[in-house]
């Protein structure tokens, strides 16, 4: 049984910590590319894939666990790493905004409304990351990489329960006769 349909909390903690991964990326989709000073109406049009599209990012409001000095285009690269490590979108965590249409014809998000459950819980879980870290993991020595969202979910919303490999059994010991002694156990060699 996968372990979200036993723990409902589990699933949305999982989906919103997806949530805040998105942000970035729905900030570049509401940003329109800076156009490049070559282009002017008598120079030729470059084919899209030929030059590369900056984006800029605003300035994010509502930062309640990231820093609040980070800079949109800091906030997006967070989101992007958290949005793969999590393997969802953006509208899993931030509200559409009917009121408030992308060039796309789209509704487009509000990344700093507060409505949705997932938010609060991807909040919840980039503390519980950080705390482990912090409390744990950094008194470790050598312990090498810190705990991720992608150490538990690894590209997944929720992650998939986790069902240890079984290995080759060890032989088992000759019996011994009744009434004599056990033999030590023999491990390692």
């Amino acid at each position: 049984m996968h372990s979200s349909s036993r723990h409902p909390l589990v699933s949305r903690l999982l989906v919103a910590s997806l949530a805040l991964a998105c942000a970035p990326a729905l900030l570049a989709a509401q940003t329109p590319p800076a156009q490049s000073p070559a282009a002017s109406p008598a120079a030729p049009a470059a084919a899209p894939s030929a030059a590369p599209q900056h984006w800029s990012f605003p300035a994010p409001t509502n930062l309640q666990v990231l820093p609040k000095n980070l800079t949109g285009q800091q906030v997006h690269e967070i989101m992007e790493q958290w949005e793969g490590q999590l393997g969802s979108g953006c509208r899993t965590c931030h509200a559409v905004d009917k009121t408030k249409v992308g060039p796309n014809g789209r509704p487009r998000l509000n990344f700093a409304d507060d409505s949705k459950e997932e938010k609060r819980i991807a909040r919840m879980m980039y503390t519980m990351t950080g705390k482990i870290n912090a409390d744990y993991i950094s008194m470790v020595p050598n312990s090498g990489q810190p705990v991720t969202c992608g150490t538990c979910h690894r590209g997944h919303l929720g992650p998939e329960e986790y069902i240890p490999q079984r290995h080759e059994e060890h032989p088992a010991a000759p019996a011994a006769a009744p009434g004599a002694p056990a033999a030590p156990a023999t491990h390692g060699q």
